[in-house]
């Protein structure tokens, strides 16, 4: 078996059946490369054509690295071509990005009949991504959110505020601060009731204490709106 593919790997006109073994290890390798994606982003929103597009993409790379061969006229060619074509796509995370990059390095080495390289990275790259979903640079019970907070202007409750939210998140920052008239004007002064808005970003330690920190915050006095807005993690590709 060794044999063939090292003589494929430098045969300018390969066989059908080393193509079928290039495409069919590409969609292989490439589809655990998915299986390993959607094991470790359990906590993202998952874009079914971004799933689909892994796996397929490894077969488009390896047709290409079979049709471009050995020849410097057809790579030149498809260089070209490839120019013509605006990809507008846009990948919002490195990391999805990575998974795209791997599905096509399996693609090229399928392509080029590199199957060890292809079967060896690929295990290992899973192997990886597998560990660190497992380690602190994972990060899978961080939740974001924007916390707006609405009190006279007359309340000094920031000290009790910020202290509530020290202990039920990683970090948080104020974000904005603003003050505004609201209501009727006072029949004696001719002056409209004045209210401050404090709006904050956060990171919760884990996902469930933003139950906590909204029952304590609605326990503190003259804290008259209290709105929690959740920013959850999504992919566009």
């Amino acid at each position: 078996m060794l044999e063939f593919l090292s003589s494929q790997n430098s045969s300018e006109a390969p066989s059908f059946q080393s193509i079928l073994l290039a495409v069919l290890s590409a969609f292989f390798l490439s589809s655990l490369i998915v299986l390993t994606y959607d094991l470790t982003s359990r906590d993202q929103r998952r874009s079914a054509d971004f799933l689909q597009s892994l796996a397929l993409i490894s077969i488009v790379a390896a047709t290409v690295m079979q049709a471009i061969g050995d020849s410097l006229a057809r790579g030149l060619g498809m260089l070209g071509a490839l120019a013509i074509i605006r990809f507008r796509t846009r990948v919002d995370s490195p990391r999805n990005m990575t998974f795209m990059f791997a599905s096509l390095a399996v693609g090229i080495s399928c392509g080029v009949f590199g199957f060890t390289i292809a079967f060896m990275g690929t295990f290992l790259f899973c192997a990886a991504a597998l560990v660190l979903r497992f380690t602190r640079f994972a990060h899978t019970s961080d939740l974001s959110a924007e916390l707006r907070i609405v009190m006279p202007s007359e309340a000094n409750k920031e000290a009790e505020v910020e202290a509530l939210l020290s202990n039920h998140c990683r970090k948080w920052s104020v974000s904005q601060y603003r003050t505004n008239e609201t209501g009727p004007r006072d029949e004696t002064t001719g002056l409209r009731r004045r209210q401050k808005e404090i709006n904050y970003e956060l990171i919760f330690r884990h996902r469930h204490q933003s139950d906590a920190l909204l029952e304590e915050l609605h326990a503190v006095e003259q804290l008259e709106d209290i709105r929690l807005r959740f920013n959850p993690r999504s992919i566009q590709v």
